[in-house]
């Protein structure tokens, strides 16, 4: 049984994969041709849905897609080091840059450059974070709660300035919107997504070795700050590209229910890792399908999916041990 399971795990990974190298970068990069979405149309209604015929669900589905792959990749490291408030903590870091950004071209509404300066914002916010972990020797959850009630703090304090959200839906930013995903977007979310894949791949060890063993790494001579400062950072990627679907309240979800629900199904890090992002990717396509279908916001279907997933891994997890006492 153990072994079906893992077959299954591969074959879905590989599918995930070959989509992604097929489709959804050369979506991502605009390289697609117009007969491919003619084709897409036709299909989706033949399968009695007009999802498939607009550009910007196009849109919406690519990002889902990577959000589905780095959330969990990212969200693996945070949730074993117990830090999984950080992604809600950038994400309000990240607003706070959004606002800003308001002061700056409050013209523009959501585009690639307000989402620049939101990847700034989190990034500074990651780096702050780190900063004050290591001057005050805070690890945990008093840097982490400083910078997220500090950020969001400062994010009123630059709408005030600016006299409100004149030209920006707040809502966008703060339970996310299908509709804000254009061109620019996507392209800016391929790119993170291929940064924090690629980082991960080559600092697979050092950050695993970190995340079971801080204090064997440092022996090791493992640069053990700049490692955490590197993940912190990986993890603002991840949450400036989330927070176009998810929203600002709700793009932590990603990072921690799929890894939460994958640790009860998988017997070793990468597994849980591997699986983590598969419940990710159903989580995503389920939400954003449902959120279609029946009008629903995407960010909060998306986090239903993918709670629903987690307790139904709880009830697995406890059937045999129920079974076991009696």
């Amino acid at each position: 049984m153990r072994r079906s399971l893992g077959l299954l795990l591969r074959a879905l990974l590989g599918v995930i994969g070959v989509a992604v190298v097929a489709l959804f970068l050369p979506l991502a990069f605009g390289v697609v041709p117009d007969r491919f979405f003619d084709a897409g149309c036709s299909a989706g209604r033949i399968l009695g849905t007009e999802l498939a015929c607009y550009r910007f669900m196009w849109n919406t589905v690519t990002v889902g897609v990577f959000i589905g792959i780095v959330g969990p990749v990212i969200g693996t490291f945070l949730v074993h080091r117990e830090m999984a408030l950080i992604g809600e903590t950038l994400a309000h870091t990240a607003f706070a840059g959004v606002a800003f950004g308001t002061l700056l071209f409050a013209a523009s509404g959501w585009s690639a450059r307000l989402l620049v300066v939101a990847l700034a914002a989190a990034i500074v916010g990651a780096l702050g974070v780190q900063l004050l972990a290591t001057r005050t020797g805070a690890y945990g959850d008093v840097p982490i709660a400083i910078m997220l009630t500090g950020s969001f703090a400062l994010g009123t304090l630059f709408i005030d300035i600016g006299g409100g959200f004149a030209f920006v839906d707040i809502n966008s930013y703060l339970f996310g919107n299908i509709s804000v995903t254009d061109e620019r977007s996507v392209t800016l979310m391929a790119v993170l997504s291929l940064v924090v894949v690629g980082v991960v791949a080559l600092a697979y060890k050092q950050l695993l070795f970190i995340t079971f063993d801080e204090r064997a790494a440092r022996v090791a001579r493992i640069p053990v700050s700049a490692y955490n400062g590197l993940l912190i950072v990986l993890t603002a990627l991840v949450v400036v590209g989330a927070m176009q679907i998810l929203g600002v309240i709700l793009v932590a979800a990603m990072l921690v229910v799929p890894v939460a629900a994958a640790s009860l199904l998988a017997t070793s890090f990468r597994e849980t890792l591997y699986t983590a992002i598969v419940i990710g990717e159903f989580a995503v396509l389920s939400g954003i399908w449902l959120s279609w279908q029946y009008s629903l916001r995407p960010g909060g279907t998306i986090v239903i999916v993918a709670i629903a997933v987690y307790l139904g891994a709880v009830v697995r997890a406890e059937t045999p041990s129920q079974s076991r006492s009696h």
